[in-house]
């Protein structure tokens, strides 16, 4: 939506750092439709248009676009915007920080930008019985939101075993899209001869998807990014087939596979719900501000 909104304001080319969001699908319609996307900003002109993704960049990013004149519409996820502001906060108490998380994720670079100096990245539950932290200061554990939930929780339990003193943040920092779909997996992972996730191979949230569909009893799972990815031979001896998304894919692709299975007597489909989902967040500040005025002319 960020992207569309500021291609039809600005005019092609936008480009975005990164992938807006982790699907192959909203990335090439963006292409088609006139986005660039790059990897850093010194790919990106001076003076051009450049549009921050959903997982967040660290401060350096911030100053370097201003050093290049870039306009730039910052579509961080709120939720990890309350993060980043998590980390700079425990970070100016003097408190160490213990960042559960994958290396390399573009969340977790943009957090630990906040603080380098304060953070410690413990990747999973074994991470936890060997991370080193200094005993004279505060520990407090923050995580990248698209985690899955059990696992980061035995992370947590394991840290808690080693370290009494560690303090939680005061909410959970895992997005609720993510948490939601976790909870229906497992409640319909247990009935399913096969688990579809609907998703990309980079989106975090989706890979997750497939694991806690197997842990929570799933006979098989396959993640795929969209109908043509999927494969005959994994459906011939299952009689229930249970389908789901990652956060981020658009509505068509989860269809496309519903109609696929329905063409092969997979027609009778059973919704599960185990929360709704009604939070809407805002466009960017920066594109609300200059839709607005170019509203008024």
């Amino acid at each position: 939506m960020t992207v569309e909104k500021a291609l039809d304001l600005y005019g092609p080319p936008v480009y975005v750092r990164k992938q807006i969001v982790h699907n192959r699908y909203v990335v090439d319609k963006l292409e088609e439709q006139g986005a660039i996307f790059v990897e850093e900003l010194e790919e990106v002109p001076e003076g051009s248009t450049v549009v921050f993704s959903a997982h967040g960049v660290a401060p350096s990013v911030h100053t370097e676009a201003q050093q290049r004149s870039l306009k730039t519409i910052d579509a961080t996820c709120p939720l990890v915007t309350k993060v980043h502001s998590e980390a700079k906060r425990f970070a100016a108490e003097g408190k160490q920080i213990l960042l559960i998380g994958h290396e390399g994720h573009e969340e977790v670079v943009g957090t630990m930008g906040e603080a380098p100096e304060a953070i410690t990245l413990v990747e999973n539950p074994e991470d936890a019985e060997s991370v080193q932290v200094d005993p004279d200061r505060e520990i407090v554990w923050l995580s990248q939101t698209t985690l899955s939930v059990d696992e980061t929780m035995e992370t947590v339990d394991r840290l808690k075993q080693r370290l009494p003193n560690l303090s939680s943040p005061p909410s959970d920092d895992i997005c609720y899209a993510t948490q939601n779909r976790q909870a229906a997996v497992k409640v319909i992972a247990e009935q399913c001869d096969v688990l579809v996730v609907v998703g990309s191979g980079n989106s975090s949230n989706s890979v997750r998807l497939v694991e806690v569909g197997l842990e929570a009893g799933a006979t098989a799972a396959y993640r795929v990014d969209g109908v043509d990815e999927l494969r005959e031979e994994w459906f011939a001896d299952a009689v229930t087939v249970g389908v789901t998304s990652g956060a981020s894919v658009p509505e068509v692709l989860v269809e496309g596979v519903l109609r696929w299975l329905a063409d092969r007597e997979f027609a009778d489909v059973e919704e599960v719900t185990t929360a709704e989902e009604t939070l809407i967040f805002a466009l960017p500040p920066e594109l609300r501000r200059d839709m607005k005025a170019a509203a008024a002319q």
